[in-house]
């Protein structure tokens, strides 16, 4: 199926410095949006950059703590400025503290919610503010598995994951009589560098793959990990015209290791 409504239009993609970020980033300048890249890492940002460039590929890099209220205010202004109004949103920027519930600190705490929750809340509410008067646009937020069933050692994660799904689908709600659409792409295990985190250094995706019965985690069904393409994919498919039918919805991408739950 080709996917159209892309093409021209203004795509802010947090998180995009790397991982399932920079993939979304490449596969929305590939068909032809005007990317917006943010992320904390300004380094990565400007490789990236430069890269979508040199294929003749419309990028610009900017570089913003998603947990800085002020900051996501006036990089989004600096966005809609220089390069056109935000059509497309999608918040992937997330950190990950794993550790049992009593050896997380406070900080580890506060720290996931700044990104993956109110990270999400200052950048989507700095976009909405300017979409809705337009009455068009697309929001993505990439969430996890991990929010439909209990995960051993991710609490904070799994906690603030939960926490920005349901905020964007409420912004679904409140804003579907803007024409503004808001859904969300929930990974299972996917090769990043966050995933190989949880490994300590060792490869162990086969371990993954098998599941766990002292986790209590199931195996993937399908075998395999996904890969960051496997995400973008359906990121890409939910901000284009052929799913101007959908928003609120949450589509897991996990090889069926929530047994479709």
């Amino acid at each position: 199926m080709r996917v159209t409504g892309i093409g021209g239009k203004v795509a802010l993609v947090t998180g995009a410095a790397q991982g399932i970020g920079e993939t979304v980033a490449r596969h929305l300048a590939e068909l032809g949006a005007i990317v917006a890249a943010v992320d904390l890492n300004a380094e990565r940002l400007k490789e990236l950059v430069c890269d979508l460039k040199s294929e003749n590929l419309h990028a610009a890099e900017y570089a913003v703590d998603v947990s800085d209220s002020f900051a996501v205010d006036e990089i989004v202004e600096r966005i809609e400025e220089e390069l056109g109004p935000i059509e497309i949103l999608v918040n992937v920027a997330g950190i990950l503290k794993p550790g049992s519930i009593e050896s997380l600190s406070d900080e580890d705490w506060i720290a996931t919610f700044n990104v993956n929750t109110n990270g999400v809340f200052y950048v989507s509410r700095s976009v909405i503010k300017r979409m809705a008067p337009r009455k068009i646009g697309a929001i993505v937020t990439v969430g996890s598995n991990a929010t439909r069933v209990p995960r051993m050692h991710m609490a904070a994660y799994a906690a603030s994951k939960a926490a920005s799904t349901m905020f964007t689908k409420c912004m679904g709600l409140e804003q579907a009589h803007n024409n503004i659409r808001c859904n969300v792409v929930s990974p299972g295990s996917t090769d990043t560098a966050m995933q190989r985190v949880l490994w300590e250094g060792e490869d162990r995706a086969e371990d993954v793959i098998g599941g766990s019965s002292e986790s209590y985690r199931v195996g993937i069904p399908l075998g395999k990990l996904a890969t960051s393409s496997d995400i973008a994919d359906a990121v890409v498919y939910l901000v284009s015209d052929q799913a101007r039918h959908i928003t609120m919805h949450d589509l897991c991408i996990d090889g069926g290791a929530t047994l479709g739950g």
